[in-house]
């Protein structure tokens, strides 16, 4: 009988509570997006699994359980291991030519940075009006709403990376707010393109990309690496990865790793960071007003910084005498590479003689680098 007893008193559900039930749930509803939906499946299906085994009690599963399995596997992210070497996988699959042949494109990866800038204000300000209303809630610091921030940067690795090091009590809130609407900007970003830019700005025909040496395509991440990490050197990490990544890819000399982190290694890193977030989400964690708050700055984030990119694309259409089709703005923001099927996509439907793809990899490019940049600023502010 005492070894009955044990059992029954190990058993998960003695400990099983409503808030555990409820995370189960939203660990279910995300296993339901990334199989059924097929939203991001590489990822979502791990961060389900990780919120699932997280949230049973007496499993041993989460990332604070010190000993155990996520406990080591989530250290990738504590440590800030996962996301330069995610960057590292990117840079080997990113064709850096459409921004070197185009380099103005890089001013609307620029204007995409909108959304970083917003949803920080309305984080820190937004969590100061609602102090008095909300009991328990004691608002955002600085650091935190710019933890939050980062999310606009439509970039997983770069949202990881601030939070880890300005709000890691956020963290799992922000990454998966990140990685959620990351999922969701087929829907998010063309109603918003539509409505900013107008039928004759939508069936502009842009010029082929002129044709980029070998030469200037090895140069640039070298480069980018000596101008950066002397100017943002918080940002070291992801941008010293994102650029050894490309010039692996570039320099002719190293292709038998390229296949390797564009296929083993990433798929590796996307389940371990999904696993390693998802387990990071326990009920007491999640299950708080600030995380509500996250998730609808999360989205004010992604808008603005669709918007931001638009209209910079707007500008340029009218500076370069309606050279530039406002329909790559929405790849002002960094969620590569869906952020430039959707500009291809618009621009077909509007106009089939319309080939916006490559254009559409220069704003992104140039965005990812402007993300991590802008992170590597407020993380030397903030950790001040």
């Amino acid at each position: 009988m005492s070894i009955w007893n044990y059992i029954y008193e190990t058993m998960g559900f003695l400990g099983l509570t409503h808030l555990n039930v409820c995370m189960i749930l939203v660990a279910l509803g995300l296993a339901f997006l990334g199989i059924v939906k097929k939203y991001e499946p590489l990822l979502m299906l791990p961060l389900a699994i990780g919120i699932l085994i997280a949230n049973i009690p007496a499993a041993g599963l989460s990332a604070y359980d010190e000993g155990r399995l996520m406990h080591f596997l989530y250290s990738g992210i504590r440590l800030v291991i996962y996301p330069p070497l995610i960057f590292l996988c990117i840079g080997a699959m990113t064709d850096f030519g459409p921004l070197i042949a185009n380099p103005k494109t890089a001013i609307i990866g620029l204007g995409g940075q909108l959304g970083i800038f917003v949803a920080m204000g309305t984080a820190y300000f937004l969590g100061n009006l609602l102090v008095p209303i909300i009991p328990g809630f004691d608002g955002f610091s600085l650091q935190e709403a710019a933890a939050i921030g980062i999310i606009g940067s439509s970039d997983g690795p770069t949202s990881i990376y601030t939070a880890t090091r300005l709000a890691p009590d956020l963290l799992p809130s922000i990454a998966i707010a990140a990685f959620s609407y990351m999922a969701l900007v087929p829907f998010i970003q063309p109603p918003i393109m539509r409505l900013l830019t107008t039928e004759k700005e939508r069936v502009i025909v842009m010029p082929e990309p002129k044709q980029v040496t070998q030469k200037q395509k090895i140069l640039f991440p070298i480069i980018m690496i000596i101008v950066t990490l002397l100017i943002f050197p918080a940002a070291s990490a992801l941008i010293a990865m994102l650029m050894l990544g490309n010039l692996i890819r570039e320099s002719g000399v190293t292709q038998r790793f390229v296949p390797t982190l564009q296929t083993e290694m990433l798929n590796i890193l996307t389940l371990l960071v999904g696993l390693s977030i998802g387990s990071s989400a326990t009920a007491d964690r999640f299950l708080q007003p600030k995380t509500l708050i996250i998730i609808l700055v999360g989205l004010l984030a992604f808008v603005f910084g669709t918007i931001g990119g638009v209209l910079t694309a707007k500008l340029l259409c009218k500076l370069t005498g309606g050279k530039i089709n406002p329909l790559i703005g929405n790849s002002g923001v960094s969620a590569m590479p869906m952020a430039a099927r959707i500009s291809q996509r618009m621009g077909q439907k509007y106009n089939p003689q319309s080939h916006l793809l490559m254009h559409a990899m220069g704003p992104i490019v140039s965005s990812t680098i402007g993300s991590a940049m802008v992170a590597g600023v407020l993380i030397s502010i903030f950790t001040k």
